[in-house]
C-alpha cells in the first residue's frame, strides 16, 4: 500500500486560546534509528485540552501535531533499526527526544532527563495518520489487545508510576484519590490492584466520572472526604494521591493524610499555593511528585492490559474520527466522558 504524501492532523498552532485546527501534515521523514508508524488510535489527554485552552504550564514548539497516547502498525523502518518489522503492532513511549549521555538516561530515568521533549508539545505527535517514532520507544502489543485500549497504555503507566513506584501502596492501605479524571481513576484502579481500600473524591459535576470509578471497586465521594479519612482511627488516610489539576487540592491532601503518611502529587496545578506547608512538618508527612514513566513500567502495564487485570474499557467514552476532534475534546473538557479516543 502506498503512503500518501500528506494526511490531516490536529495541530496546535499558537499560544492563543483555541488555536487548534485540522491541517494537512506532510509524511514524516524518518532517520536511521526511527520507524514510521501508521497510527491506529490516539487518546486525548488532559494536556492536549490544556494546550487547546492555553492554560498549560510547559513550553510548546508551535506549530505541533497534538497527541502522545497512541498505538499503531509499523509502516517503514530506518536503516539501523533491528528487532522490528513492518506490520508489527506497537505502542510508543512519549520521550521522543532524550539525551542518552545524561546521567538520568544512563540509569534508565530518561523520563526525568531535563533535555527530554515529548510527542505533542516538543515534536509532532500522533493525531494524524503517520508519525515518526524512535525505535527505542516501541513496545509490542499482543494481538488480543485492541488498539482502542492499547493506546491508553501511556496514562496507565502514569498511574502505575505514581501508585506502585512512587507510593509503594500495600494491601490494606487506605488511599484517597483526589480528582476523578483519567489519571485519578486509573490511579484508584491501580491502588485497588495493590490491595488497598480506595476512595475517590470529586465535585457534584463529577458524578458521572465518580460512578465510573465505582466500577473499579472504589468508594465515590462528593466534596468533603474527612469522614472517610478519619473513620478507622481518627488519624487520616495512609496515602493521598493528588490527581487534580488545581493547587488547592494539596491543602486538602494535607488535611486528610495521617501523621507519617504519604502524599503523591501527580496532577499539574500551576497556580500559586497561597497556603502554608507547615502541616507537612507537623505531621511528618512525605510529599512526593510523580512524573511520566520508563521502559519497565510500560512492559508491566501492557501485561496488565493484555491479561485483563487492568480494564480501561469503562473509561473510554467513545471513538471519533480525526475530523471530529473538536467534539471529542469538548466532551472531555465538559466532563461528559472520561477519555476520548481518536481514529486517524
Amino acid at each position: 500500500m502506498s503512503i500518501p504524501k500528506t494526511s490531516p492532523g490536529v495541530v496546535n498552532f499558537s499560544q492563543e486560546k483555541g488555536s487548534v485546527e485540522i491541517r494537512e501534515i506532510e509524511k514524516p521523514i524518518i532517520g536511521e534509528d526511527d520507524v514510521l508508524l501508521e497510527v491506529m488510535n490516539v487518546g486525548v489527554c488532559g494536556s492536549d485540552l490544556h494546550q487547546w485552552t492555553s492554560d498549560h504550564s510547559w513550553t510548546v514548539n508551535y506549530p505541533v501535531v497534538l497527541g502522545h497516547e497512541f498505538g499503531g502498525i509499523i509502516a517503514e523502518l530506518g536503516s539501523r533499526v533491528s528487532g522490528w518489522k513492518a506490520g508489527d503492532r506497537v505502542v510508543s513511549e512519549t520521550a521522543a527526544i532524550i539525551n542518552p549521555a545524561s546521567p538520568l538516561s544512563r540509569t534508565g530515568l530518561y523520563n526525568l532527563d531535563p533535555d527530554r521533549k515529548g510527542f505533542g508539545y516538543g515534536v509532532n505527535g500522533a493525531m494524524t495518520k503517520y508519525v515518526k517514532v524512535p525505535a527505542r520507544c516501541l513496545h509490542h502489543v499482543p494481538d488480543e489487545l485492541p488498539f482502542e485500549q492499547a493506546c491508553l497504555t501511556e496514562p496507565c503507566c502514569v498511574a502505575y508510576n505514581a501508585v506502585v513506584n512512587n507510593s509503594h501502596i500495600k494491601p490494606g492501605d487506605r488511599v484517597i484519590v483526589l480528582g476523578p479524571g483519567t489519571i485519578g481513576i486509573l490511579c484508584a484502579a491501580m491502588a485497588k490492584l495493590c490491595g488497598a481500600e480506595v476512595a475517590i473524591v470529586g465535585l457534584e459535576s463529577d458524578l458521572h466520572r465518580l460512578n465510573i470509578a465505582k466500577q473499579y471497586g472504589c468508594i465515590p465521594i462528593v466534596g468533603d472526604a474527612t469522614e472517610w479519612a478519619m473513620k478507622k482511627d481518627g488519624l487520616g488516610a495512609d496515602f493521598i494521591i493528588d490527581a487534580a489539576g488545581a493547587s488547592i487540592t494539596l491543602k486538602i491532601a494535607m488535611q486528610l493524610v495521617r501523621p507519617n503518611g504519604h502524599i503523591t502529587k501527580v496532577g499539574w496545578g500551576p497556580q500559586p499555593l497561597g497556603f502554608s506547608l507547615d502541616p507537612l512538618v507537623q505531621k511528618n508527612v512525605t510529599l512526593k511528585g510523580s512524573f511520566s514513566h520508563n521502559w519497565p513500567i510500560w512492559e508491566k502495564v501492557i501485561g496488565l492490559l493484555a491479561s485483563g487485570a487492568l480494564d480501561v474499557k469503562p473509561i473510554i467514552g467513545g471513538v471519533w474520527p480525526i475530523d471530529q476532534w473538536h467534539e471529542a475534546f469538548e466532551k472531555m473538557h465538559k466532563g461528559e466522558v472520561v477519555k476520548s479516543v481518536l481514529k486517524p
